[in-house]
């Protein structure tokens, strides 16, 4: 476990890249100091061919983004901020609406073996006991048929309260076994590998993700409000999540089946 007084070290790419041999998959794997955002650089390089499995991580992002244009802010060397290219050309682009889910349960399983219990808000925010723990943006690259997605990933490990949005916790305040964020980050990235892997080789089909995201997920089953883009606020129960990745909401006059909104799950 890591030492409370030290701080925390800086991620070397050297270690990560070492730690990620087994991992065959990741062919292009850099950190850095500081950077605006890993989405925004990854998918720069998306733009100039780089191959799938290019991974940017750095200590510091001081213009991250997270969904519905939110910011994703985090000291130095407190969290894991990290952006994975993929290329599922040969996935329908209709399946591709799943790899935001996939995502998150990634991250809610690397949550756990750190030794805290993660749930997940729909599409994919991870929950531990109602705090935000992390924020993940999946965005396609390019327009007209682009073949390339940027999986972006953040992490709060060692942040304490002063240092959190309203409602967000970290692996340190909840108690986590891991710490060191060279562990946490290769963790994360091979099973990120090794799910995606499996996902793409059975052709994009949900049947084998759907049943376990919904044992996470902690939106069926719930009241919530749903904001939907354009301003209109549906609020129901959270039935459960289709074949489409969509969320299933019962309302007092119908049964819709969302495909992006910000859910408020009503107490």
């Amino acid at each position: 476990m890591q030492d409370p007084d030290r701080p925390p070290a800086a991620l070397d790419g050297a270690v990560l890249r070492q730690a990620l041999r087994a991992w065959p998959f990741y062919v292009d794997v850099e950190s850095t100091p500081a950077t605006g955002s890993t989405n925004a650089d990854v998918a720069a390089l998306a733009r100039q061919g780089a191959p799938e499995g290019t991974v940017r991580s750095t200590d510091h992002q001081v213009a991250g983004r997270g969904r519905l244009a939110r910011t994703w802010a985090s000291p130095p060397c407190a969290g894991i901020a990290v952006s994975v290219l993929l290329r599922p050309a040969l996935i329908p682009r209709d399946r591709w609406t799943w790899l935001p889910l996939l995502a998150g349960m990634v991250v809610a399983r690397v949550v756990e073996r750190a030794g805290v219990e993660a749930r997940l808000k729909w599409p994919n925010d991870v929950l531990v006991d109602g705090g935000k723990i992390a924020g993940i943006l999946v965005e396609v690259v390019g327009a007209g048929a682009p073949d390339a997605l940027v999986v972006g990933l953040g992490l709060n490990v060692s942040n304490e309260p002063a240092e959190l949005p309203p409602g967000g916790t970290s692996l340190a305040l909840a108690g986590a076994t891991k710490l060191d964020r060279v562990t946490v980050l290769t963790d994360l990235l091979g099973d990120l590998a090794a799910t995606y892997g499996s996902w793409r080789e059975g052709g994009g089909d949900p049947a084998g993700l759907r049943p376990a995201y919904l044992a996470r997920c902690d939106t069926i089953g719930r009241e919530v409000a749903v904001a939907l883009p354009g301003g209109r606020t549906v609020r129901g129960i959270g039935r459960t999540v289709d074949l489409d990745g969509r969320l299933v909401v019962s309302t007092a006059s119908a049964q819709l089946a969302l495909s992006a909104g910000d859910v408020v799950h009503v107490r």
